[in-house]
């Protein structure tokens, strides 16, 4: 039987250095082309939370990210913990009511994507991610989900299929699946 080639065995891997990962400045994050995708953050109760998304939106050329209702803005030290700078680098905005969110991203030619369980769900994977498209992605309160009233503002619902006994993801782990799929369909 064919051993196969591992590189573990072969003791060649090694952790690379901050200097070998090649990240960019704040000055040179904000210069470089985004993917067209805004996060709309409805009601988080935790900081922590909105410091993750910040951090993903950073790692994934997220355009923006506005904060609604409850969500903490920076510069909480909750949402720094997570963020690690990314609330920096990535454009935001605070906008009380996401009722207004939601219609001015419609009028600028967003479409509405939220993510919630509903009867209209459509599954994430199987979402046709148009690369002429802006989306506009709303993740909502950690307990209550997307609140009630922009239920009939949104364009598509998503949900990530699940198969275990529990049938939600903590917020920023589902933000981060989410972001993850959009940026790797409108970046290819």
């Amino acid at each position: 039987m064919e051993q196969k080639h591992n590189d573990h065995a072969l003791g060649n891997v090694r952790k690379l250095k901050l200097e070998e990962l090649g990240r960019v400045g704040v000055d040179q994050f904000k210069q470089l082309e985004k993917l067209p995708v805004t996060i709309l953050v409805d009601n988080f109760r935790s900081g922590l939370n909105v410091g993750s998304v910040f951090r993903t939106s950073d790692a994934f050329l997220v355009e923006k990210v506005i904060l609604c209702g409850i969500s903490s803005t920076p510069p909480h030290k909750k949402i720094l913990k997570t963020a690690i700078g990314a609330n920096r680098s990535v454009e935001w905005e605070y906008v009380e009511d996401i009722s207004e969110a939601v219609h001015s991203q419609k009028s600028m030619g967003y479409t509405i994507i939220g993510i919630e369980q509903t009867t209209a769900s459509k599954n994430l994977a199987s979402y046709n991610i148009d690369k002429e498209r802006k989306y506009a992605i709303i993740f909502g309160n950690e307990v209550e989900g997307l609140s009630k009233k922009i239920l009939p503002m949104v364009d598509t619902f998503l949900e990530i299929p699940q198969f275990g006994t529990k049938h939600s993801l903590n917020v920023s782990v589902c933000a981060g699946i989410v972001i993850y799929q959009f940026a790797l369909a409108l970046s290819t």
